[in-house]
C-alpha cells in the first residue's frame, strides 16, 4: 500500500514531517524512492486498468449501454487509485466537491450514482487512510478526548436505527423502506465525520496548510465567476425563466429550468423573483457555500505569507459578497457580510488596522457600487429579506419547528433514523423539518440531540484551546478563523447545513485541520532549534 506521508526517506521515522529531514544527504536514496514510486503507479494503473477493462467486458456482455460501460470502468479505476493513494484521494474529492452538482446535472442527467460520486472519492481515500494509520499504529482519533463523545452518539444512532427503523420495517411497502431511509439517514449524521482524521493527517505541515486554502480560494474563484455568468445568462433572456411552468413551480426553484452550472434555478423578473443554484445542485446548498467561503478566502486575505495570495484572497473575497447578492438567497446577504465584520473584529488588531480599514472600506465602496450600477437588484434583494423576516422571524420560525416535532415525538429513541431528512425521500416518506436541532430531536429524540450536543461541545472546547497554543500569528489567524467557523455552525439552529454539502464536508474536515493546528507550530520550533547556530 503507498504511503500515506508521500514516501519519505527510508531513514526517516513514522510520522515525521519531510521537511525534519536532510535530503540533501540522502541524494540516491531519495532518488530510487522516487523512481519506486513512479514504477510502483504504473503497476498499480495497469492493474485496476486491466480490472475495469475486464468488468466492461462483462456489462457488454450484459447488454448495458456504452456510456454505462465506460463510466463504470473509469469508477472502478478511479476508486482504487483512491484507496491506493488516500492522500491524493482526499485532495481530488475536495477539488470535486464544489462542482459535483453541475457534473451530476450536466453529464449524468440527475442520475443518482452521480449524486454519490464523491463518495466514490472519499470513502477509498477514507479506508486507504485507516489501513495506513494502522499499519503505521498511529492513533485513527485525536485528540483522543473525543473518543467518549463520538462512541456515545454513535451507540445512539445505532440503537435508534435497530430498534425503531428496524420496527417500522415491518409495515414497509415498496414505496417506502424505513430501514433504508435509516441507514441513509445514519450516512447524513456520522458519515462525514471521519473526515476529522483526514483533515487531521492530510495537513502535516504549513505548506499543506497554505496549499489547501489557496487551493479553497482558487475553486471558490472558479465557481463565483461560474455564478455571476449564470446570473447574466438568466437575466438577459439566454436562459429560460420560470414563464410556463404550473402555478404552484412559478415562485420555485427546479430542475426544468438549469442554466449553464448547477441544477435547479428559478426566476421570474415579473414578481422579482430569482434562485441561483451557482454550480451546485440547488440555491440551499450555493448559499451555503458562500458562506463557508467567507472564511476561507479571510484565512487568506489575513494569513497567507505572500502578497499577491492575500490580494487574492481580497478579490475573492468581493466575488463571494457579490455572488451573495445576486444569488436571491437571503441566507447568504445577511451571512456573507455579517461574517466578514465578525471576522474583522475577531482578527482585528494595532499591527494589521491598515488591512481591516482597506478591507472595510473595499466591502462599503464595493456594495455601494452594485446599488448604484443595479439598483433594482439591490432594492429586490433587501424588500425580500425584509419581507421574509416580518412574515416568518427567526424565532417564531425555530419555535414553530421545536414544537412540531414535539407533537410529533413517539419516545425517547426518536422516530427513526432518516425520517426528517429531505435527502432520503426516494426511500420512503419523510417528514420535513427545516431547522437542525428539531431535526435531530424528531429522528434521534432528546438523549440523540443531548450526544450530538456533547460531540460538538467537546470540539468547541478542543479548538478553542488548540488555536489558543498558538504563538505564530499566522497560524493564529488560521485557527481562530476555523474555530469561528466551527463554532458557528455547531451551535446554527436554523436550517440544517449539516445535512448538506459543502457545509457537511467543511465542518469536519476542518475540525481536523484545526486540531493539528499546535502540531505543526512545534514541527516549525523544533525545526528553528535544529538550525540555529550554536552559541560559541
Amino acid at each position: 500500500m503507498s504511503d500515506f506521508h508521500s514516501h519519505p526517506p527510508k531513514s526517516s521515522l513514522p510520522g515525521q514531517d519531510d521537511s525534519q529531514v536532510n535530503h540533501t544527504q540522502y541524494p540516491v536514496i531519495e532518488s530510487e524512492n522516487i523512481s519506486n514510486t513512479r514504477s510502483d503507479f504504473r503497476r498499480f494503473l495497469a492493474i485496476v486498468s486491466a480490472v475495469g477493462l475486464l468488468i466492461g467486458m462483462l456489462l457488454f456482455g450484459n447488454g448495458f449501454s456504452v456510456i454505462t460501460i465506460t463510466l463504470s470502468s473509469i469508477a472502478v479505476i478511479i476508486m482504487a487509485l483512491c484507496w491506493r493513494y488516500p492522500r491524493q484521494g482526499l485532495w481530488a474529492f475536495l477539488i470535486y466537491l464544489p462542482f459535483a452538482g453541475t457534473i451530476s446535472y450536466g453529464i449524468g442527467n440527475d442520475h443518482f450514482l452521480f449524486h454519490l460520486a464523491k463518495d466514490g472519492l472519499y470513502i477509498p481515500a477514507l479506508i486507504g487512510l485507516i489501513f495506513e494509520l494502522r499499519k503505521k499504529k498511529l492513533p485513527l482519533i485525536n485528540p483522543p478526548q473525543l473518543k467518549i463523545p463520538l462512541l456515545i452518539l454513535f451507540l445512539i444512532a445505532i440503537v435508534t436505527l435497530i430498534a425503531v427503523n428496524g420496527v417500522l420495517q415491518k409495515h414497509a411497502t415498496p414505496d417506502n423502506q424505513p430501514f433504508a431511509v435509516g441507514l441513509f439517514g445514519l450516512k447524513v449524521l456520522i458519515g462525514y465525520i471521519p473526515l476529522i482524521t483526514c483533515g487531521y493527517y492530510l495537513i502535516r505541515h504549513r505548506q499543506d496548510l497554505e496549499f489547501l486554502t489557496r487551493l479553497q480560494v482558487i475553486l471558490i474563484l472558479i465557481c463565483c465567476i461560474l455564478g455571476l455568468i449564470q446570473f447574466g445568462l438568466v437575466v438577459s433572456g439566454y436562459c429560460p425563466d420560470n414563464s410556463g411552468l404550473p402555478e404552484n413551480l412559478l415562485l420555485r426553484a427546479n430542475v426544468q429550468r438549469k442554466c449553464l452550472v448547477g441544477g435547479s434555478l428559478g426566476y421570474l423578473p415579473a414578481q422579482n423573483f430569482i434562485r441561483l443554484p451557482g454550480t451546485f445542485v440547488a440555491p440551499w446548498h450555493w448559499a451555503w457555500f458562500l458562506v463557508s467561503s467567507t472564511f476561507f478566502c479571510f484565512a487568506t486575505a489575513f494569513s497567507d505569507p505572500k502578497l499577491t495570495w492575500r490580494l487574492m484572497g481580497l478579490g475573492t473575497l468581493s466575488l463571494v459578497i457579490l455572488n451573495a447578492i445576486v444569488s436571491g438567497q437571503r441566507t447568504a446577504l445577511l451571512a456573507v457580510p455579517s461574517i466578514v465584520i465578525l471576522l474583522i473584529i475577531f482578527t482585528s488588531h494595532i499591527s494589521r488596522i491598515k488591512r481591516v480599514l482597506v478591507i472595510i472600506l473595499g466591502m462599503f465602496i464595493f456594495m455601494m457600487g452594485t446599488w448604484i450600477l443595479a439598483p433594482e437588484v439591490m432594492t429586490e434583494r433587501v424588500d425580500s429579506f425584509i419581507g421574509r423576516w416580518n412574515a416568518d422571524p427567526p424565532a417564531v420560525f425555530l419555535t414553530k419547528q421545536t414544537n412540531l416535532s414535539l407533537k410529533a415525538h413517539r419516545g425517547f429513541l426518536g422516530n427513526g433514523l432518516g425520517e426528517a431528512t429531505t435527502s432520503a425521500r426516494g426511500l420512503g416518506k419523510t417528514r420535513l423539518v427545516e431547522a437542525y436541532y428539531p431535526k435531530l430531536l424528531y429522528e434521534i429524540g432528546p438523549f440523540g440531540v443531548a450526544a450530538f450536543l456533547f460531540l460538538v461541545t467537546n470540539i468547541t472546547i478542543l479548538g478553542f484551546k488548540s488555536y489558543h497554543q498558538l504563538q505564530d500569528h499566522s497560524l493564529w489567524g488560521y485557527g481562530i478563523i476555523f474555530w469561528i467557523f466551527i463554532v458557528l455552525i455547531s451551535y446554527n439552529p436554523y436550517w440544517y447545513p449539516l445535512d448538506t454539502d459543502p457545509v457537511a464536508v467543511y465542518y469536519w474536515f476542518l475540525v481536523g485541520v484545526l486540531l493539528k493546528l499546535p502540531k505543526i507550530q512545534k514541527q516549525e520550533q523544533e525545526k528553528d532549534q535544529l538550525e540555529a547556530p550554536l552559541d560559541p
